[in-house]
């Protein structure tokens, strides 16, 4: 009889071809969204070889933009530096200790 192994990943993050975590969800989001707007644009009446032309190299940008940031940034690298352009870079307070807590209490 077989005896398998489960949950073997137990803990790690997903990965599938190097891509790692969030970069997945943009690589098949952007390759979604471009096929649905190839597909648009046909059904619109452009050029067929146009709209191939269009899906193809659009979805090579896709994949090399992808691969790209996850060389880049890593696994948690990308929410990393989002999370840095939203830091303030100094805390301004010019009230005195007095008026922030009478500012509180109400």
């Amino acid at each position: 009889m077989k005896q398998f192994e489960i949950n073997k990943g137990i803990g790690r993050s997903v990965e599938f071809k190097g891509l790692k975590a969030q970069y997945l969800f943009i690589f098949a989001g952007g390759l979604l969204g471009m096929f649905i707007l190839v597909v648009v644009l046909y059904m619109i009446g452009v050029n067929q070889y146009i709209c191939i032309g269009l899906g193809i190299l659009g979805a090579t940008l896709i994949v090399w933009q992808t691969f790209s940031l996850n060389r880049k940034y890593g696994e948690h690298g990308l929410m990393k530096a989002g999370a840095r352009k939203n830091h303030p870079r100094f805390l301004l307070n010019r009230k005195s200790v007095k008026n922030i807590f009478k500012t509180i209490r109400r």
